[in-house]
Order: structure tokens, then C-alpha cells, then sequence
């Protein structure tokens, strides 16, 4: 069996063809937000290209891949957690001891990763139980929100044309668009077609666009001098990093909030695939593959790289959980880094029609967070839970991603920013504070029921209705797909 075979959440309806569809769907998917990042650093003269930036992603997810055996269906995209201690440090230090801070901030995951194998999952598990776990998985969607709308109304930067602001209607109006096509492909369609929402939105939408900039209706929504410009061909500008203390001390705490975040992802993607993740690779292989990835990814250049809950919600929305699609998705956005025109392309693609569709795919972030505390049925008539939720919601969401607390320890100075602290405080009242529940019994209920679901013949690539779109007409059907294949 080969690597690209070894995995058992394939789905034998789906066909090459249509399996290359799907990620080209999910590289639409990442497309957005992971360019994004890059374009903001390069809007206040921070030295990261978007090039790289695509590039990294999907050589970093193939590396995760293969580190996890194949079998996990989760995309690594830019880290948005990093953004505003990466724009800190490079102000303080440059651009290149930025990309040393996230250098060792990938290495801390692999310590961790270490720690994990030799303790045993269930055991570090008790540090990130449903409550801190669920409640950082909000904060991080909720923190994505008013990116979502500036997107949408074009307010901020973004990954396509900006339309000019005294145009905010037909921004909202293209915003819209693009969101009410994912709902009514999610939600009415049938056959294969119902698992394609965000591609089609993002086709759909964009050749209403071209049409509008075409006759004059709206001149300028398409930027075609972007892709007019643009070289077939052109290498990625690779930026080696260099290291500095004072950096490291600015970036690297942020692992703590990112390693929460995806032992969440896990945790989701457990739920979603019905499967156990954590036995198999193993939590210590999935730490240690985004790890490796942030510390590979910036060393040339790249944004750290983290597990995509923008895909993860794709992964919702359309039920095809074969972790090929998103290895096809990672092939794709590295022919992207190297083709600078068809990347133009995707890059012209106004920014409202990304902002409609991003308003659901971050949306779903925090949708995932408040499933897994209702899932792990987290009681909220604790007075413990009520404050460690209360203080992760405040702290995360109320200092802003570039507003940091400043500390001074002898000579060396840095500042710790809202997720991470959120975080911190979040894992240690979950510790101090009485009335913990086990939750390493929670792991092993969830275990045996993925047992008896395999015992009792049930499919495992079967998504809990409980963890799609509140809508059980939103349910991709398997019959429906056969017939399309047929």
C-alpha cells in the first residue's frame, strides 16, 4: 500500500476526476487566507511574499502528511495568530530575526510533540480539556470575524481587487452574493454538485464580476493590469531567517495559543471523521508535523504555518474527508507559487466575493469551538467553567492581535499578546480551580464509540449531524452521489 493509498476515509463513490475537483475547491478555500497574510506584511513594508507564502503551504502540508502517515485530512495554511507579533518584531528587529521567532516557536511544538509521546496523549490531554480547548477555538473564529467583514465591505486589505470605498454597497451586494451561493449549494443541492459550495460560489460569482467590469457596470472591480503583468513562471523570492533574543521572546510564546488551537483541530476532525486521531498517527506525530512545517516555512521565508480550520469547515460542509484531496490541494498551491499568472488570477478576484465567503468559513471556527463544548457536554452551572470560558472570551478577543502586554525581565523586554495570554491563563484556572472533570474519560467514551460504530458496520467517513450546518437537509447523501456517478 502506498502513502498516497494509506488511508481508509476514502470515499469509493468519488472518482480521480472528482477527487481533483475537491481540492481545487479546498485550495480555493485556503487561497484567501493564506495570501492574506502575506499582503498585510507587505502593506506595512514587511518583506513576505505571497509567492512564498503558497508555496510553503503546500510543501508544508505534504511534509505534515507524510509525518502523519497519510491519514489525517487537515490542510496548513498562515497562521493568523502570528500576524501581530511577527509585524511587533520585525518594527523591533527586521523582518528576517521575525522569522526566527517563528522558527522557534515550530520548535516548541516539537518538544511538546516529544513530551506527548512520552507521557502519553491522555495524560497532556488533562491540560487542555473541552472547556480551554473550545472556548481558544471561539476566540480564534471571533478574532477572524472583523477580518471576515472588512473583506466583505473591502474596508482592509485583502487578497483580490478592492473596490473603492465610495462603492461599499456594491461590496456588501457582492459579499452577499457569495455568501447566499454557499448556503443554497450546501443546503439545496443534490449529488456531487452539493459538495462543491465554495467553488461554485467563488466561479459563480466571479463571472458575475467579470461581466460587470466587462460592460462598464462596475469599472475596475477586476484588476486585469494584476494579471496582465504577472509572469508565467517566476521562482518564489526566498528570505532566509536569522535569530535574535529579543524576537524569540516576542513570537515564540505564541505556540502556547497555537498548539491549543490544534489540539482543537484534532479534536474537531476527530468528531468530524469519526475517528480517533489521537491513537492513530497519534497527537505526538500531528504536533510534531505542524511543527516541523512552521519551522521549514520560515526559515525560507514563509508565514508560520498552522492546521486550516477554514478546510476543516469545508470538511463540514461537504462530508469527503479523503486526505488525498487535500494532498491535491497542496500540489496545487505549490504550482501556484511557481506560476505567478494563474496565481494573479485567483489573486483578482475582488475581495467582497472572498469576504462573503470567508463570514461562513470563519463562522464555522467558532461554530466548531461551541459543538466541542457542547459535545463533551461541558456544564456550564460550574462556577469554574463559567470563569475559565469568561476569561479565555475577554482576554482573547479584547487585546487586539497587535496590542501586547509589555514585560520586562532584567534586560530582556517583550510582549505577550491577547491569544497567547488567553491561552495561559485559561490552561492554568483549569488547573488551580477545583471541580475539574475527567477528561480523559471523555477520550476514552468517544474511543469505544468509534469502536462500536466500526463493530456495528457503520461508515466511518459519516459526519455527526451534530457537527454540520444546523440543518439536516445539509447532509451530502450517498445515494445522490452515486447517481452522479453513474
Amino acid at each position: 500500500m502506498t502513502f498516497w493509498d494509506k488511508n481508509d476515509l476514502r470515499d469509493p463513490n468519488v472518482g480521480p476526476g472528482k477527487t481533483v475537483v475537491l481540492g481545487l475547491q479546498h485550495t480555493f478555500t485556503m487561497f484567501g487566507a493564506t495570501i492574506l497574510v502575506p499582503l498585510i506584511f507587505v502593506s506595512l513594508g514587511i518583506g513576505m511574499q505571497p509567492s512564498v507564502a503558497l508555496f510553503m503551504a503546500g510543501v508544508c502540508t505534504l511534509l505534515f502528511h507524510l509525518i502523519t502517515k497519510g491519514g489525517v485530512p487537515l490542510f496548513l495554511g498562515s497562521s493568523f495568530a502570528f500576524i501581530g507579533p511577527v509585524i511587533a518584531a520585525s518594527f523591533a528587529y527586521g523582518f528576517e530575526n521575525a522569522l526566527g521567532g517563528i522558527v522557534v516557536a515550530g520548535c516548541l511544538y516539537i518538544v511538546f510533540a516529544i513530551l506527548v509521546y512520552f507521557v502519553g496523549p491522555r495524560k497532556i490531554m488533562g491540560w487542555f480539556p473541552p472547556i480551554v480547548t473550545g472556548s481558544i477555538i471561539i476566540v480564534i473564529g471571533l478574532v477572524l470575524a472583523p477580518v471576515g467583514i472588512d473583506m466583505a465591505t473591502a474596508a482592509g486589505a485583502g487578497g483580490g481587487s478592492v473596490v473603492p470605498d465610495l462603492m461599499t454597497m456594491q461590496n456588501i451586494l457582492l459579499a452577499l452574493m457569495s455568501f447566499s451561493i454557499v448556503v443554497v449549494v450546501a443546503v439545496f443541492f443534490k449529488g456531487f454538485l452539493k459538495a462543491l459550495p465554495v467553488l461554485i460560489s467563488l466561479v459563480v460569482s466571479y463571472i458575475v464580476a467579470l461581466i460587470l467590469t466587462l460592460t462598464g457596470a462596475v469599472p475596475g472591480l477586476i484588476d486585469f493590469d494584476l494579471i496582465r503583468e504577472a509572469k508565467w513562471f517566476g521562482l518564489p523570492e526566498f528570505t532566509m531567517a536569522k535569530f535574535h533574543l529579543g524576537a524569540i521572546m516576542i513570537i515564540a510564546p505564541v505556540a502556547i495559543c497555537t498548539m491549543v488551537e490544534h489540539i482543537g483541530d484534532i479534536m474537531a476532525i476527530n468528531t468530524i471523521c469519526n475517528k480517533d486521531f489521537l491513537k492513530s498517527p497519534g497527537l505526538h506525530r500531528t504536533l510534531l508535523g505542524d511543527g516541523l512545517a512552521s519551522c521549514l516555512s520560515a526559515m525560507f521565508g514563509g508565514p508560520a504555518n498552522t492546521t486550516y480550520s477554514e478546510n476543516t469547515g469545508v470538511l463540514a460542509l461537504t462530508r469527503q474527508f479523503n486526505p488525498n484531496i487535500m494532498r491535491i490541494a497542496a500540489v496545487f498551491a505549490i504550482i501556484l507559487g511557481f506560476i505567478p499568472k494563474l496565481a494573479a488570477v485567483i489573486q483578482s478576484i475582488p475581495t467582497p466575493i472572498i469576504g462573503g465567503v470567508s463570514i461562513i468559513l470563519f463562522g464555522m471556527i467558532a461554530s466548531v469551538g461551541a459543538r466541542l463544548l457542547v459535545d463533551n457536554k461541558v456544564d456550564f452551572h460550574k462556577s469554574r467553567n463559567l470563569i475559565i470560558a469568561a476569561a479565555i472570551l475577554v482576554l482573547g478577543i479584547g487585546i487586539g492581535p497587535t496590542d501586547g502586554i509589555p514585560i520586562k525581565i532584567g534586560p530582556v523586554d517583550f510582549s505577550i499578546f491577547g491569544m497567547a495570554l488567553a491561552a495561559i491563563v485559561g490552561i492554568v484556572l483549569n488547573k488551580i480551580l477545583p471541580g475539574a472533570d475527567d477528561y480523559r474519560k471523555n477520550i476514552s467514551d468517544a474511543e469505544e464509540a468509534v469502536k462500536n460504530a466500526d463493530r456495528d458496520g457503520n461508515d466511518n467517513d459519516a459526519v455527526p449531524e451534530t457537527v454540520a450546518i444546523d440543518n439536516p437537509e445539509a447532509d451530502i447523501k450517498t445515494e445522490a452521489i452515486k447517481e452522479d456517478n453513474a
